[in-house]
């Protein structure tokens, strides 16, 4: 099981690829993206002098994005129609593991986390002709990158108490209203906006719209800074901006709908992340466990260290095996909801504990700013409140095992 885990004399590409849960689809797709990530997007980061700690310029995210478009890899979760490679849910969350496992910073950045194609995919059975050429292809080919914009000051875990409003007028909707903490806000070009248009219709009159970042009366507030790292995240603020009619997504009264319809996905899919990160503390700490010399021998040697890696190992072979199971049931066409909201709760919390004593094992180099552990450690705090807080997972699961009750 040792090799299964983690073994200090791999290089980073065996690392990567180690215990991959991936079919054989998967795993032809994922060797090239980690010979990309370990050599291409590793270079560019040392020349770029990019670490965990760095605030990455725009135009450097958009070489980055540019590059990974390039090669075919900015679009590689979508089905086949739309670019990518057709993978299952299962075969994604493999793969996006792998990817975070070879410890580069900008891994995520290749993928599209925060810009791309996984962002609008599912758009494109709801979005017209016009919208896929105007809004969906420029981001596809990263000439311009997206965000989605629905959390604000008063509705965070109540995402349907909304205030934001798309005011019908001749031509089109005046939108005003603040999003808040939008995550990829920052470098967006467009928002997909979800806007109240019907204030006496609750949640039933909330609608999805394409917005163009750059209009007038649109702007950006960047005046803080986020736990898991500088630069991704802004408010959108809206004041009087003019949105077309051409681009309302779908039809009036449908975006919080449209908004939600992949959440279970999207919960596995930052498991993925979770797992990826936490997967590559334990490495990480297996490594230090190893080489770190105290009173004479390795640390490792140690009983206190050896039951903290053995608490990461068994918390991290837990959260995999949900993880992998859910998406295998949603991937076989099962509801599972209630399996996600699981998932999202356990990697969440245990995620973040591995991260916790990963810090633990690595003693004051594990403080250092510019370093993965301390990285890891923020960012993997913060999705025990991002997309659905840990609380708001354990109403999902209580309200299925009560049958709807409350």
């Amino acid at each position: 099981m040792q090799n299964a885990i983690t073994d200090p004399g791999q290089s980073t590409r065996e690392r990567a690829l180690s215990d991959f849960r991936g079919g054989a689809a998967a795993r032809t797709a994922v060797e090239p993206l980690i010979d990309f990530l370990t050599n291409d997007l590793a270079t560019f980061e040392k020349d770029n002098g990019i670490d965990w700690d760095t605030s990455v310029p725009h135009e450097k995210l958009r070489a980055v994005w540019k590059m990974s478009a390039a090669r075919g890899f900015y679009s590689y979760l979508l089905p086949k129609e739309l670019g990518g490679q057709g993978l299952s849910v299962a075969d994604i969350c493999a793969v996006r593991e792998a990817a975070l496992m070879t410890g580069t910073v900008l891994a995520p950045h290749v993928l599209g986390d925060l810009s791309g194609p996984p962002r609008i995919g599912h758009l494109f059975k709801h979005a017209n002709d016009d919208q896929v050429e105007a809004f969906l292809k420029p981001i596809q080919s990263a000439e311009r990158a997206v965000c989605f914009a629905l959390t604000e000051a008063g509705a965070g875990s109540d995402a349907a108490s909304i205030k934001t409003k798309a005011e019908k007028r001749e031509g089109g909707y005046v939108l005003n209203g603040v999003k808040r903490f939008i995550s990829g806000g920052s470098f967006a070009d467009f928002a997909i906006v979800l806007a109240v248009t019907d204030p006496d219709a609750k949640g039933r009159g909330i609608s999805a719209f394409f917005v163009d970042l750059h209009s007038k009366g649109a702007s950006k507030r960047t005046d803080y800074e986020v736990l898991s790292g500088k630069g991704s995240h802004a408010d959108l603020v809206f004041d009087d901006v003019h949105v077309p009619d051409a681009n309302l997504i779908g039809e009036e009264g449908t975006g919080f709908r449209l908004g939600m319809a992949r959440i279970s996905v999207n919960r596995l899919l930052h498991c993925s992340t979770m797992m990826g990160y936490a997967r590559l503390a334990l490495t990480l700490s297996v490594e230090r466990a190893d080489g770190r010399q105290q009173f004479g021998r390795s640390i490792g040697s140690f009983q206190a260290i050896q039951h903290i890696l053995a608490d990461m190992a068994t918390d991290l072979y837990a959260g995999r095996s949900m993880m992998f199971d859910a998406a295998r049931r949603l991937d076989e066409g099962h509801d599972i909801r209630t399996e996600a909201a699981m998932c999202k709760l356990f990697c969440a919390e245990n995620g973040f504990r591995i991260a916790d004593r990963a810090m633990q094992v690595h003693g004051g180099v594990g403080l250092l700013k510019g370093g993965p552990i301390e990285y890891i450690f923020r960012n993997l705090r913060t999705f025990r409140i991002v997309t659905g807080t840990s609380e708001i997972q354990k109403n999902t699961i209580a309200k299925s095992l009560l049958g709807g009750a409350g």
